[in-house]
């Protein structure tokens, strides 16, 4: 693709240049009634080119990356909502060397005195 790209920017330059050498002239262009902008032909052609051309460009620039941003946006919410919660942390089992928990209501056992 980056080929054919080179091609038409090769062949656009090119018919722009064939253009210029073959009409290489002075012409008046009326601003107001009392002010004439004398310049080249081919220097109009490319101005008016461009005044045309940059101001939808940087609309279409702009459109594309609120759509890039809006898409990344979308695609991070439904990675969220898509991910399960992690599982929680299994128990561990309890060591033989702790003691039991003691009872709520706890019996007093004292050891019996002989009398």
């Amino acid at each position: 693709m980056q080929i054919v790209r080179t091609i038409v920017w090769v062949l656009l330059l090119f018919s722009l240049l064939a253009f210029s050498f073959f009409n290489w002239k002075p012409v008046e262009v009326q601003i107001w009634s009392n002010l004439v902008l004398e310049t080249k032909l081919p220097a109009l052609v490319i101005v008016s080119f461009l005044l045309g051309l940059v101001p939808m460009w940087l609309i279409h620039r702009t459109s594309k990356w609120r759509a890039t941003r809006r898409i990344n946006a979308l695609e991070t919410a439904t990675t969220r909502l898509a991910t399960p919660p992690p599982a929680p942390a299994p128990a561990e089992p309890e060591s033989a060397t702790e003691t039991p928990p003691e009872p709520d209501n706890p019996v007093a056992t004292e050891p019996s005195q002989p009398a």
